[in-house]
């Protein structure tokens, strides 16, 4: 951006210069000929005079003196835009404090550098935006250490404090050592499962990943993902109610598109009540697919489902311990869904809640 900026300034004085120095010469010989022509029809000499004798020497000498002439103007205009350059560049200096100043001001200039102008300020506005992202980024890194920390944490005491309790009551009965034992289990297995998303999440980063897409069946897909589900449907007292299309084929990475139906599939089975209805649902829409989880939990106040995609956010952080949920799944689902060059929305109202994505047929449009 320095070098187009440079060939601008450039651009401007050079061209000022060779236009300045056009209408010069065009003036010195209009100047010359119109005086030449002026002191022979308007004037009476006598042949002794001062500038009579000097006029004919330069009459008589014409080229000469034009060139002359031409070189002190020459060389006057020259020095006048080196000077009018010298000023533009001390500008374009001083436009470098505020090309750094984060104060959401525009970059003013004189006129004649309208175009450096924009320049400079699209400079500015993708610095800023460059910054806003660092700072983005530092945040996000910062809560993934806050998030982790604290999701682990409450986990890990808990098998510490249950080993630490089998290893010190000696007579402890065979029931409760089994208990004990099942209790660290499981807070074990939470504990792995939280370590897998937080690895996950840098895995399905956008900037690097890349799909692997081909053409697919989403009836099956979506057919085989529920058929997975029913132990954990059965084990929380719901059940499926399917309504999926036949024969819904589009292009996709099918592995990366099955964590996103994992993923609103499984949210919808931690927040849904017991002995309720999951509905997962599919048509064709023509040149894109639909595809719709519902499932009766507590309404979640538009205040938090405007944030529901964003990493480690947590509709209700009560449950956190229960449902498992570290507040990645459903960032992972929108960044997928984005990249297939589709869209995921949810709405919640009347006790029930809704997650909607759209996905092209013919898949992701080529980069």
């Amino acid at each position: 951006m320095e070098k187009s900026v440079a060939r601008s300034v450039s651009s401007l004085t050079v061209g000022r210069l060779v236009g300045a120095e056009a209408i010069f010469t065009v003036l010195l010989i209009l100047v010359l000929l119109g005086g030449q022509w002026a002191c022979t029809n308007f004037f009476v000499w006598q042949g002794d005079e001062l500038i009579y004798r000097v006029g004919t020497r330069l009459s008589n000498n014409m080229p000469l003196t034009l060139f002359f002439l031409w070189l002190i103007g020459t060389l006057v205009v020259i020095l006048v835009h080196e000077h009018r350059l010298a000023q533009y560049f001390q500008i374009l200096t001083d436009a470098a404090d505020d090309l750094v100043a984060d104060d959401g001001e525009d970059i003013r200039l004189p006129s004649a550098l309208h175009e450096v102008e924009a320049r400079l300020n699209l400079v500015k506005l993708e610095s800023e935006r460059n910054a806003r992202a660092a700072k983005d980024a530092e945040q996000r890194k910062n809560d993934l250490v806050v998030y982790l920390a604290h999701d682990l944490k409450t986990p890990l005491t808990s098998v510490i404090g249950y080993l630490s309790l089998l290893q010190e009551e000696k007579e402890i009965s065979p029931e409760l050592r089994d208990k004990y034992t099942g209790i660290a289990l499981d807070k074990a297995e939470r504990l792995e499962d939280l370590i897998n998303e937080f690895f996950e999440i840098t895995r399905f980063n956008l900037s690097h990943m890349e799909l692997e897409t081909e053409e697919v069946s989403l009836t099956r897909m979506l057919e085989q993902t529920a058929s997975e589900f029913k132990p954990v449907l059965a084990e929380k007292g719901l059940s499926w109610q399917l309504s999926v299309a036949p024969d819904l084929r589009l292009v996709c990475d099918p592995d990366k598109l099955e964590r996103v139906f994992d993923n609103l599939i499984r949210n919808a089975v931690n927040y849904s009540y017991r002995d309720t209805t999951i509905l997962l649902y599919a048509a064709d829409l023509g040149g894109r697919v639909g595809i719709k989880v519902q499932n009766r939990g507590k309404t979640i106040p538009p205040e938090k489902l405007s944030r529901i995609f964003d990493q480690f956010y947590r509709v209700d952080s009560s449950r956190a311990s229960e449902t498992g949920g570290s507040g990645l799944g459903l960032a992972i689902a929108k960044e997928i869904v984005s990249l297939h060059g589709g869209a995921i929305s949810a709405e919640s109202r009347d006790e029930t809640v809704i997650f909607t994505v759209i996905l092209p047929k013919s898949g992701p449009a080529p980069s």
